[in-house]
């Protein structure tokens, strides 16, 4: 980098600013370590998306134990240059107040990203491993190219799932099923 060249990192407090902006009413963004990431979902994202939520929203209403969104913004109160937005999030705590205009404090309990073409591999891992350091008790990174979920929970050993496999929401969502493959199905 040219030394005569400063990079000015993004705080939250700009971003915001920015994502308020009329011209950017119609637009998702991230900020990872103080830069603006625009998101831009295909339609294989949002079927996926929507398999997930779906289930997901069957098995809350049932179980009255948390709530699930999608596209919601969360930001560590303490983390200038960080506001991330999993596909789907979960939060476990309902006595928690629903956030009406802003970020949500904090991470949530659970997130979901689903790749798009714009994403990589490694970008995803870590977002799963910013999630986890920050709160985020479970992590599952969606693979619709491969048919595939990585599941990270805290302290324990990344787990795979592929087409033929089942995914359960583990001590957090006890009871909780999804066959990998329903995922993917449009």
């Amino acid at each position: 980098m040219d030394a005569d060249v400063l990079v000015k990192l993004v705080t939250f407090a700009e971003f915001i600013d920015f994502v308020e902006r009329p011209e950017n009413a119609d637009w998702l963004f991230e900020l990872i370590n103080g830069e603006i990431a625009k998101k831009v979902p295909t339609e294989e994202h949002g079927i996926a998306t929507g398999n997930i939520i779906t289930d997901l929203k069957i098995y809350l209403r049932q179980n009255k134990i948390g709530r699930a969104a999608v596209e919601v913004l969360y930001h560590v109160p303490d983390d200038e240059h960080n506001a991330y937005q999993p596909d789907i999030s979960v939060r476990l705590n309902l006595a928690a107040p629903i956030i009406k205009k802003g970020a949500v404090p904090g991470m949530p309990d659970i997130a979901i990203e689903i790749k798009s073409p714009n994403n990589t591999i490694k970008h995803l891992r870590e977002k799963a491993a910013y999630y986890l350091a920050n709160g985020t008790q479970m992590v599952w990174l969606v693979f619709p190219e491969k048919k595939m979920v990585e599941v990270y929970e805290t302290g324990k050993d990344v787990q795979i799932f592929i087409e033929t496999d089942t995914l359960t929401g583990g001590d957090l969502l006890p009871g909780f099923v999804l066959a990998v493959k329903t995922i993917f199905e449009s």
